[in-house]
């Protein structure tokens, strides 16, 4: 199924918000219930406005997000972007942001580009693999973050690959191994995982379901400690909240 932006003729031509959602609807109900296309109709397809996943030609609409599933993205959202700002070690993206493998397009809840790819980095979606891939388990979810998406991620050789269940207040930690398969990798004795591909960077795993969650702020001054008082210090400074003089 086609479908045509002819934008070279008319630019400022876009399909309207309630068609688009009109056409998934027939898409996802039609005889077969598998909404078809190729690869690029469904690039064309997508908006900033719909989250969508594209696999062999299918497409998947998944169901509305939990206000916990938002508070934790949100919170791991500002905790990795600050960490990783603070030693510029690459970008930090939420959903809806494309990852483009060889036989899917997935919305990761988080994924984490190390700088050395930002070569990958497409104004709208990621050509390739990231670096780091979350999902936030959801009942809907569950079977096709801990199937589908471990195994094409695995394939996709994304070396590390988080998957948080807030409802059992369970924490799954995957790296790859010299093999290219998906190895759990535990938390140590104080409850912390360490990830490898932000060096330097842990979580405590009772942070991830504490209600409310930690503020960003005291995490990140509990993982990156003095380098992001200091920071913090700095920008204050900047902008004439702070003193000179640290005494």
């Amino acid at each position: 199924m086609a479908l045509q932006h002819d934008t070279d003729r008319d630019p400022s031509w876009t399909i309207p918000a309630e068609l688009r959602l009109r056409l998934l609807a027939a898409l996802l109900t039609g005889p077969d219930r598998r909404a078809t296309m190729t690869w690029d109709e469904f690039h064309e397809w997508l908006d900033e406005d719909t989250r969508a996943e594209w696999v062999d030609g299918e497409v998947i609409v998944p169901s509305p997000a939990s206000a916990r599933h938002q508070l934790l993205m949100t919170f791991l959202l500002r905790v990795l972007t600050g960490f990783s700002e603070l030693h510029d070690l690459g970008v930090v993206l939420p959903p809806p942001f494309q990852m483009k493998l060889d036989r899917s397009s997935r919305e990761p809840d988080l994924l984490f580009l190390a700088r050395d790819h930002l070569d990958r980095l497409k104004p709208t979606y990621l050509d390739g693999p990231a670096d780091l891939a979350v999902e936030i388990l959801s009942p809907e979810s569950v079977g096709r973050d801990r199937g589908d998406k471990f195994f094409e991620y695995e394939r996709a050789r994304i070396p590390e690959y988080w998957l948080l269940d807030p409802e059992t207040e369970r924490a799954e930690f995957y790296r790859l191994d010299a093999h290219g398969k998906y190895q759990v990798v535990a938390p140590d004795t104080d409850g912390r995982y360490h990830s490898a591909v932000l060096p330097g960077l842990w979580l405590n795993v009772a942070w991830l379901w504490q209600s409310p969650l930690p503020q960003v702020d005291d995490a990140l001054m509990d993982i990156a400690g003095e380098a992001y008082a200091r920071h913090v210090l700095a920008r204050l400074r900047q902008r004439g909240l702070a003193p000179d003089d640290e005494a």
